[in-house]
């Protein structure tokens, strides 16, 4: 069984591969997504090292001047998504969306690096990458943390990677939506409708989207004037750990300014982090920047912290939390606490359980000694794959496979467990 699945592991991302950059499906996501390719490229690194390390180079070739690495690469023209270019017009040479996603790609590289086997490569390109992955780095702590705090905010919904989690329901109801354009979805002929956000929370998005674009893109004031600004949890935490890791690596190759400011960057987050922490919940909660409290919401963005190098008694209580939650989810880890009534077993972030983020949390649990627990997420992991093949996303009650299939970090996702499966063997 193991030995098939990871040959049909390889066939997804060789089938999803256009050559310099993969798509996270045929379909509904025709393009290059930012912190996909940087997770499809742990994939590669298990058959072809040489591919890997060219998935984030095509990442950041379209690096804004500013830092900011955009969630869409629009590499070639497809009418079927929607929104395209010509609704995020942001003047890019090659198409661009105007948001970024969760930096994962600092923790990506170091992984490349302490892992593949060509040595003189990996030193090659992971110093070319330092710098580009620390300006991203930067301008987080620069433009979308401009009082210093700490901790950086998303202004959209799309940044966190958790597109309709329950987290963000009060704050988008409170974007407006006056002057609206009329638009036409597309996502819901790729993938059932129960499974994907509903329209009223895509008209949310669309405003949003509409207002940026409306303000020039100008990173250095959009952080003031946006309708949505939420510090999430989960993206602080793959920032801190893509921080802490960037600095090691540039520990190792003697780049001691970037190391110097990683560490740095490390130490202060780390400290902020901890004001998020609900022990009433036994996890972090986001944070509404215009309302300046708590929101109130379980989801799993206040577990992925534990991929950042958080203190050992956090990541206890994180373990315990997931304990808790597997007391009503078949399958960990679900998007949401199922005891919640708003959890959604099947659409996109509201309830069910994903590869990728069952992944890093076991990484950072690992981490911090809470190896049961490791164990049990790469173990319903497999179970997943093996009910239902390599969709990318899974009820948690259910198992059953959700959005689209043939996914590509999803199998990047299985690569890297059966090997650390095999490793620990």
């Amino acid at each position: 069984m193991t030995n098939a699945l990871i040959e049909n592991a390889k066939a997804i991302l060789r089938r999803n591969d256009k050559g310099s950059y993969t798509v996270p499906t045929h379909g509904l996501y025709p393009f290059q997504w930012n912190w996909d390719s940087a997770l499809s490229a742990l994939g590669f690194a298990h058959f072809d090292e040489r591919r890997a390390w060219r998935e984030i180079e095509t990442l950041f070739a379209h690096q804004w001047p500013d830092g900011m690495v955009p969630h869409i690469i629009f590499h070639e023209e497809d009418k079927g998504y929607f929104p395209g270019p010509d609704v995020w017009q942001t003047g890019r040479p090659t198409p661009t969306s105007g948001i970024t996603q969760p930096p994962v790609a600092g923790f990506a590289v170091r992984r490349l690096f302490d892992r593949v086997l060509d040595r003189d490569l990996a030193e090659r390109k992971a110093r070319a990458l330092l710098p580009k992955i620390h300006a991203w780095h930067s301008f987080f702590y620069r433009d979308r943390d401009p009082d210093g705090t700490g901790l950086v905010a998303i202004t959209h919904p799309w940044e966190s990677g958790r597109d309709n989690s329950i987290d963000w329901d009060a704050a988008l109801d409170r974007v407006p939506r006056d002057g609206l354009a009329q638009f036409q979805r597309r996502d819901t002929d790729h993938a059932d409708p129960t499974h994907r956000p509903t329209q009223h929370q895509y008209e949310g998005y669309i405003a949003l989207v509409q207002a940026y674009r409306d303000a020039g893109w100008d990173n250095r004031r959009l952080h003031a004037m946006a309708p949505f600004k939420v510090v999430d949890p989960g993206f602080n935490g793959i920032l801190l750990r893509s921080c802490a890791d960037l600095a090691d690596l540039a520990d190792l190759l003697g780049e001691r300014d970037i190391a110097r400011k990683s560490h740095d960057f490390v130490t202060k987050s780390l400290a902020a982090l901890d004001d998020l922490w609900s022990d009433r919940h036994g996890q972090y909660l986001c944070h509404d920047r215009q309302t300046g409290a708590a929101i109130e919401s379980a989801s799993v963005g206040g577990l992925i912290p534990v991929f950042a190098p958080i203190p050992k008694a956090r990541a206890a209580a994180i373990a315990d939390r997931l304990a808790t939650l597997a007391r009503t989810a078949e399958y960990l880890a679900p998007s949401h606490d199922p005891t919640d009534p708003r959890f959604d077993a099947k659409r996109y972030w509201r309830g069910p359980a994903w590869l990728i983020v069952n992944y890093m949390i076991s990484d950072g649990l690992a981490q911090a000694g809470q190896h049961a627990m490791a164990a049990r997420l790469k173990l319903d992991s497999l179970r997943l794959i093996e009910r239902n093949g390599f969709a990318e996303y899974y009820d948690p009650i259910t198992s059953e496979g959700c959005g689209g299939g043939s996914f590509t970090w999803t199998a990047a996702m299985v690569l890297e467990f059966l090997s650390a499966q095999d490793q620990a063997a």
